[in-house]
């Protein structure tokens, strides 16, 4: 199969591609399978030796990538060709008792949501490195006397750290309510054909609990037909990345050559140009804008899924994966390129105190110093 790094790696992490790789999601879905089956034995629906024999043929389970993604390419779902080749490795009652109660697409969102979980741990690292390095700037630079700018012309004075406070805020609060979006949703989805948990011997509930404890997901009815939990997160998705991208917008202002107030650090390889060896570009925000360019038309897709039809949609959420995945691959790129650029942001004084000069404003920052204060010890997930 032909490889996709050259088109994605740039706008994302190492780390995250591993998260929606195939092998990650193959993972995942035969994980899904062993624990259901280890869920059913316990809520005594199958036997406990038949869920052993489905176990290990999960464990066991090896299959040539690209051959295999042409069958659940023929057969539209994962789920299928998966089920068909773990069944052709068991006896017969272990084969008839693998995926019971369970289908397609109850397969499809727990991997999902398993994808999700691991992605949040990333991007909550990646949100912590800003917010701590950035607090440290807002502090240190909170007095210093710089042009404040409305409608891109010199506006007033403001301190230099409290642009800086502003940014810290709106990056540590989007990353607070992803987090807390997540975790909320991250659901376990067991339905069945029709979402009734049928076949399960009027044990699903039961199943569902040990499942998800399993898997580490939250227990609950099926949500199938409730698609609100996964536009959520991808929501809180974009605005993380919108407001990383209001940090890079300004960077990339103050960058110019004419302001030169702030730049982002020299690194070995970066920022340069293939025509135009004098230039300093800000390749860090341009990688933090383009996620935020992409990332509203990409909420769209999942938000038009929400009117599903009936039990189960057409398409729908048939985008949703690919789309939540795409998400996130460009939020932790935004905020892996945002933390290096927050670590060793290079704040030029001279320039500051020049452009202040020329703009012939004074150096009256008002209560600049006490807002950066405020903004930055206000309790987190304060209104």
């Amino acid at each position: 199969m032909s490889s996709s790094l050259l088109r994605d790696r740039p706008a994302t992490t190492n780390e995250m591609l591993a998260v929606f790789g195939d092998a990650s999601t193959l993972r995942h879905a035969l994980a899904f399978e062993s624990a259901l089956a280890q869920a059913q034995a316990e809520a005594r629906v199958i036997d406990a030796a038949v869920a052993q024999a489905i176990t290990a043929a999960c464990d066991g389970f090896t299959t040539d990538m690209s051959t295999f993604a042409e069958s659940v390419a023929l057969a539209g779902t994962l789920a299928i060709p998966l089920v068909q080749t773990l069944r052709a490795q068991l006896a017969d009652t272990a084969a008839s008792a693998l995926h019971r109660g369970a289908t397609s697409q109850d397969l499809a969102d727990t991997v999902l949501m398993l994808q999700t979980k691991e992605a949040s741990a990333l991007l909550g690292a990646d949100h912590a490195r800003v917010v701590r390095a950035l607090t440290l700037s807002a502090r240190r630079f909170a007095a210093q006397p710089a042009v404040g700018r409305t409608l891109l012309q010199d506006a007033r004075p403001i301190g230099f750290g409290l642009r800086i406070a502003q940014w810290t805020l709106g990056i540590r609060e989007a990353a607070g309510d992803l987090e807390r979006t997540i975790a909320a949703n991250a659901n376990l989805q067991l339905g069945g054909a029709a979402g009734t948990r049928a076949d399960l011997l009027g044990r699903g509930s039961e199943v569902t609990v040990r499942l998800a404890r399993r898997l580490q997901l939250n227990p609950g009815p099926p949500w199938h037909a409730r698609r609100g939990g996964l536009a959520a997160i991808a929501a809180s998705l974009a605005i993380c990345m919108g407001a990383l991208g209001k940090m890079a917008r300004d960077v990339s202002l103050l960058a110019q050559n004419r302001l030169g107030e702030a730049l982002e650090p020299l690194i070995e390889g970066r920022g340069g140009s293939s025509a135009m060896p004098h230039k300093r570009n800000p390749t860090s925000c341009q990688v933090a804008l383009s996620a935020a360019a992409r990332a509203p038309g990409l909420v769209a897709s999942v938000l038009a899924g929400l009117p599903c039809e009936l039990e189960r949609g057409l398409g729908g959420w048939q985008a949703e994966g690919p789309v939540l995945a795409e998400l996130c691959l460009l939020a932790a790129g935004s905020a892996r390129a945002m933390a290096a650029v927050a670590e060793r942001l290079l704040v030029v004084d001279a320039a500051i105190a020049r452009n202040l000069a020329e703009a012939d404003i004074g150096d009256d920052i008002g209560e600049s110093v006490q807002i950066v204060t405020d903004l930055l010890d206000r309790p987190r997930g304060a209104n």
